[in-house]
């Protein structure tokens, strides 16, 4: 289970991430922010859990709380094997 100081550790660095695109876009108008966020966090995340529970799809799927097919669909969308 996550500790509250990780928790902290994420959200700084996604208000951090955030802060900086904002800053980046320089005026422009953002577009679409919540599918970005959740595809760069997406990936990652599963490759990590997957790691983590030996490849073992239906571990991982319980561990990340989703439904095993969700988790299939999340690798495909994703490229991971």
């Amino acid at each position: 289970m996550m500790s509250a100081v990780d928790e902290n550790e994420l959200s700084a660095c996604v208000r951090k991430v955030m802060t900086q695109y904002y800053k980046d876009l320089d005026g422009e108008t953002a577009a679409n922010i919540y599918d970005m966020v959740i595809n760069c966090v997406e990936k990652p995340l599963i490759q990590v859990v997957m790691n983590k529970a030996g490849n073992n799809q239906s571990r991982a799927a319980e561990m990340l709380g989703i439904n095993r097919n969700t988790l299939r669909k999340k690798m495909l969308q994703h490229g991971i094997k």
